[in-house]
């Protein structure tokens, strides 16, 4: 049976579980399936997880997460894919390869998963140089926090004239789209610095006091990659992601007794 023409809402998500639920494949599936796509994966580790940080971490080989691309792609197909946790410079090759191989043409989100929000260093060195040479090229959005897009970069990323000069750097690199993440960056107000190669966007929300920020990155970047999807645009997707990430972070239950998850289903209780 011949797939319709036009995006269908695929998003694969090539990324880490977390057994406590608030972050990598499993914050994925949720944002993704609240946005109205459909959630496919190929799992890079098996992490021991909690509020309070990661305890341990049990790579699934590369082969493994290679096959679960390759099938998913070759049988249901990807109207978007997104990346999270690839922990490793050989995994971030061999996930690039198969990209260019099977998905060429499909827009692609990557999230530079490198710290987690309790402060575990979740990749190492050769990984963050292959993220940049192997990744950031041709992908349609980029979407660091301000930690992710210095060591991406080597710029200071401390203002938004810091986060601009770094999503400038990132669109040489070869990215469509870089999307600089405010939240670590101190005030009450956050800001988003979006750029592409046809224009900037800045996007300012108020900060919520709370402890429940566990996943937000991993959500923002599922939430975009669902969008862009359904065929919105870049600009028009991170505007809709950012508004159903904020409302998730407002109406989380404080479940943990660390940086606890967003409540990703906040949809379901306004029915």
């Amino acid at each position: 049976m011949a797939m319709p023409d036009g995006p269908q809402g695929r998003v694969l998500i090539i990324a880490g579980s977390d057994s406590g639920g608030g972050a990598g494949i499993q914050a994925d599936i949720k944002a993704v399936t609240m946005l109205g796509g459909y959630a496919m994966t190929a799992i890079t580790a098996i992490t021991a997880q909690d509020t309070r940080g990661v305890h341990g971490v049990w790579p699934v080989p590369i082969e493994g997460v290679v096959g679960q691309m390759r099938v998913t792609l070759a049988d249901i197909g990807a109207d978007a894919i997104k990346t999270g946790m690839l922990g490793s410079a050989p995994l971030v090759e061999a996930v690039a390869e198969l990209l260019s191989e099977r998905a060429q043409l499909v827009p692609r989100v990557i999230d530079p998963v490198m710290v987690a929000t309790s402060g575990d260093r979740l990749v190492d060195a050769k990984a963050v140089e292959a993220i940049r040479s192997e990744l950031v090229p041709n992908a349609r959005l980029v979407t660091p926090n301000a930690p992710e897009a210095e060591v991406l970069t080597g710029k200071a990323v401390d203002s938004v004239s810091g986060q601009r000069r770094a999503a400038e750097a990132l669109l040489e690199l070869g990215a469509n789209g870089a999307l600089v993440k405010g939240g670590h960056i101190g005030g009450d107000v956050i800001t988003d610095v979006l750029q592409t190669t046809t224009g900037e966007w800045v996007f300012e929300s108020r900060r919520i006091e709370t402890s429940s920020t566990h996943g937000t990155g991993c959500t923002l970047a599922s939430a975009i990659a669902a969008l862009l999807a359904q065929g919105k645009s870049v600009p028009d997707s991170v505007e809709q992601a950012r508004e159903y990430l904020l409302k998730a972070i407002r109406a989380a239950k404080g479940f943990g007794s660390g940086h606890g998850p967003v409540h990703h289903g906040w949809m379901l209780d306004e029915e």
